[in-house]
């Protein structure tokens, strides 16, 4: 018999998309017949899907890292590469799946229910798909982006209208036995049952499923004995039937004690919101509908203190019902009061209308802005963080061994006015630039100088002559430089001076010819 595990927690990730293509289509008489590179295909998503034939998290217990297939790169001919394959992964109907800090992320009821647990990365566009106009022949392609990388939980809470709750040995699996084709283990010691059992009864015209789960001890709402892993199964039912063992042992116990211990368990047990009712009211379990079965009324023992019991429990307002799974007493009255709970509960659900939420459309806000920069600091220096989705997914998609490519970026992100915004909170050249968060970022050192148009430059392919190393003087520097022009050109006249006094030459440097006699007699 396989293990029953209701709770596990995977490491999911989604494929990788494949990188785009940089290709130039040749063929004779045509040496370069334009780029050609195909697009990258997309990463394949983990999907989650109940399946009927399912009843165990016990795969992904043992098997708990799961990634779907990547996607293939882009080719030459303009022939895209092959998206990823989704992974599917089947689960049991009552399966909730959860992040790590508790919220619920999806609450799988029905059969082919899914939820997409970890999309798969977006594809890169090959050098054909980034030709224009003005650039006729990209010599690069952008990459394909991981895909979304988290943890998850799932929890298996039993799908069923009615739960048989009581102390361990109070006769609840022989009660589902009784009265229905479920055969669970049965025996005469305390936790013989340690997973749920669920048996389909029939009453008359009504059809419903009865839970049979492990006993209950006081301190289960705290995790004591079986705990949660009891009450995690009772959430989904509608309503409870507690079975009062009639014939106990222990002389400390009778049945309103237990009575009374489970109510105090049940009352302490917080459900998940995912599980309010058809009104959105979340009903607490020891809130809910519930019948009494006093077990074990075939014994001399058990029918006296039946008939002890009774009238307290009747004066308290439950319906009680003598019952013996063993020798079948009591169990036709008892499956009827049952279909009648669950009939009750199904006609609530039906009359209760559907809540149905107008859709709201809300046009892009002219203001909206695509990125946000925050100043912090590093080392004793300022550092300015560029957040936000479209820089962040660029960054991914660049080559940086590629200078076209980092050139492609930085016209996106001046075109984005990422540029003009390190400008206004006071961004300095040479300061540190950060795009992306902690994990998955780059660092860069801001040139504003940069200007955007890499495709009007007559650079080779895969090269931006604007990412070579330039030197470009400073205010001071190009003082220093033009005074130490004009020393060195004093020096050359005092030279020349001192050569004419000394007789080498026969004018000075400073003389100025005069001017013609004949242009002084027309002045």
């Amino acid at each position: 018999m396989a293990a029953f595990i209701d709770r596990v927690v995977l490491h999911l990730s989604g494929g990788t998309g494949g990188h785009g293509c940089v290709s130039v289509h040749r063929e004779k008489f045509k040496p370069l017949g334009g780029p050609d590179g195909g697009n990258g295909g997309d990463g394949g998503a983990v999907i989650f899907r109940v399946d009927s034939q399912v009843s165990t998290l016990l795969d992904y217990h043992h098997v708990p890292h799961r990634k779907a297939e990547n996607g293939e790169g882009g080719k030459g001919g303009n022939r895209p590469g092959k998206h990823g394959e989704s992974l599917v992964l089947p689960v049991p109907e009552g399966t909730i799946v959860k992040d790590r800090a508790g919220n619920i992320l999806a609450d799988l009821i029905g059969d082919g229910a899914e939820y997409v647990a970890a999309a798969g990365g977006q594809g890169g566009l090959g050098n054909a798909a980034l030709a224009s106009k003005k650039r006729k022949a990209p010599g690069f392609a952008l990459l394909g982006i991981p895909g979304d990388e988290r943890d998850v939980v799932l929890e298996l809470k039993t799908v069923a209208d009615i739960a048989l709750v009581g102390y361990p040995s109070a006769g609840k699996s022989s009660l589902i036995a009784a009265l229905s084709a479920a055969r669970p283990k049965i025996a005469d010691y305390p936790f013989t049952t340690l997973v749920p059992n669920l048996g389909v009864v029939e009453a008359g015209e009504t059809r419903y499923t009865v839970a049979d789960v492990p006993g209950l001890i006081p301190g289960a709402s705290q995790g004591k004995g079986l705990g949660h892993e009891f009450l995690r199964h009772v959430e989904r039912c509608a309503a409870l039937v507690h079975v009062l063992d009639c014939g106990a042992l222990e002389t400390d116990r009778d049945p309103i004690s237990d009575l009374d211990v489970i109510e105090a368990e049940l009352a302490q047990y917080a459900v998940d919101s995912s599980f309010a009712g058809a009104d959105g009211q979340l009903v607490p379990l020891n809130e809910r509908p519930k019948l009494i079965a006093l077990n074990k009324v075939d014994l001399p023992d058990g029918a006296d203190m039946a008939e002890f019991v009774r009238p307290e429990l009747e004066k308290r307002g439950y319906r009680v019902f003598e019952i013996s799974a063993v020798a079948r007493q009591g169990l036709r009255e008892l499956s009827f009061a049952m279909a009648e709970l669950v009939a009750e509960a199904r006609a609530k659900i039906d009359a209760a209308p559907a809540v149905v939420e107008a859709p709201v459309i809300k046009p892009r806000a002219v203001n909206q802005r695509a990125f946000t920069i925050r100043r912090e600091e590093r080392n004793l220096e300022p550092l300015f963080r560029i957040i936000g989705e479209k820089p962040v997914r660029w960054v991914k998609q660049t080559d940086f061994r590629n200078d076209e490519a980092v050139g492609y970026l930085a016209d996106r992100l001046a075109k984005l006015g990422v540029e003009d915004e390190l400008f206004k909170v006071g961004a300095q050249p040479g300061d540190a630039v950060v795009i992306g968060d902690e994990d998955d970022s780059v660092v860069f050192d801001w040139e504003p100088t940069m200007s955007a148009g890499a495709e009007l430059l007559g650079s080779r392919r895969g090269h931006d002559v604007r990412l070579e190393e330039m030197h470009r003087p400073t205010r001071q520097q190009k003082r220093e430089e033009h005074q130490a022009r004009k020393e060195a050109k004093q020096a050359a006249r005092d030279e020349l001076e001192a050569e004419r006094r000394a007789g080498i030459w026969t004018e000075s440097a400073n003389y100025k010819m005069p001017a013609p006699e004949g242009d002084s007699d027309k002045a």
